[in-house]
């Protein structure tokens, strides 16, 4: 099967490595320093908790054009980063379509790639359930434990269901369908925003966050004012463990937050500030609309204001 992965960072890489090592006929999209590192060397991946490196032959393209047809194209990027790439979308001539990553925004952006268009579009939209780092030279570190991307249609379900199932029936990589893919990305963007906060507030000195027992605290307070946020909004929570957790076992979650910031795979998740202060941006919409007060939260957003706010501004 033909397959676009359109980015070529931490998670469109080992995305490309499943599919290629699946039988797919894998093309990745990568620009500058990325695409000749691939041209180079290959797609070079050390995987975290396995202990081996893998490296595949990959094709590399720096552009999509309107005339390039694939079977499926994976849209893998920061949340920051998808507006910049719907206009392309909308101009090329496949069909199937499925934006990965953290995603506030989902129907708005169905919409435009459905509204302007000439080639029919079928929408579905996933998140990737592993993480890593890039380091020097190209390579990737992937974290990951088993498991795949947890994906859904907006509508129903996904139109190219079959070809999906196609693509992947080789490969170790597990689609999980889910029948409400909106909720589930705006639920997970409560406890990504939290943890992400008390990282970048310290820089991401993991063990500095394992000993700052009131940062725990409010990270876990955050979690479930969050959640309070999605019910006000009519937002179901999924899955609804996750909430539940944290309402009934606020103590647990932190002892497992401290014992996570204490390992060293915790090192090994990388993140953009950049991205946390978009969704944060998002969610600030959410409690101002939903009228519920977020003191825990409201103080996380503002210590990592006081870090990164003058880099963000200058980078912006």
């Amino acid at each position: 099967m033909k397959v676009l992965i359109y980015g070529a960072g931490v998670l469109g890489s080992y995305l490309a490595h499943a599919l290629i090592r699946g039988g797919n006929e894998v093309t990745m999209l990568a620009r500058g320093e990325r695409a000749e590192e691939l041209e180079r060397h290959g797609l070079v991946i050390r995987h975290y908790f396995q202990l081996k490196t893998s490296v595949d032959p990959v094709r590399v393209i720096r552009r999509l054009e309107p005339e390039d047809i694939y079977d499926l194209i994976f849209v893998v990027m920061k949340f920051t980063d998808f507006p910049s790439v719907l206009p392309i979308l909308a101009e090329n001539r496949s069909s199937n379509i499925v934006i990965v990553g953290n995603n506030t925004d989902a129907r708005d952006m169905q919409a435009y790639l459905q509204e302007n268009v000439s080639t029919r579009k079928n929408i579905a939209f996933g998140f990737q359930l592993s993480a890593g780092r890039r380091q020097p030279g190209g390579r990737i570190v992937s974290v990951r434990a088993g498991v795949g991307m947890v994906i859904g249609g907006l509508d129903g379900p996904i139109p190219f269901h079959a070809l999906l199932d196609q693509a992947f029936a080789r490969t170790k990589y597990k689609l999980i369908y889910h029948d409400n893919i909106d909720a589930w990305l705006k639920n997970h963007i409560v406890p990504i925003l939290a943890i992400n906060y008390g990282t970048f507030i310290y820089n991401g000195q993991m063990k500095k966050i394992a000993g700052d027992s009131g940062l725990l605290r409010q990270m876990v307070a955050a979690m479930d004012e969050g959640f309070r946020v999605l019910e006000a909004l009519g937002i179901p929570l999924v899955p609804a463990k996750q909430a539940k957790l944290i309402r009934n076992h606020p103590a647990l979650l932190r002892f497992f937050l401290k014992i996570y910031h204490l390992l060293p795979v915790s090192r090994m998740v990388d993140g953009s500030p950049h991205e946390l202060a978009a969704l944060g941006r998002v969610f600030r919409e959410w409690s101002h609309r939903a009228g519920i007060p977020t003191p825990a939260w409201d103080l996380l957003e503002e210590r990592f204001s006081v870090t990164y706010g003058d880099r963000l501004t200058i980078q912006n």
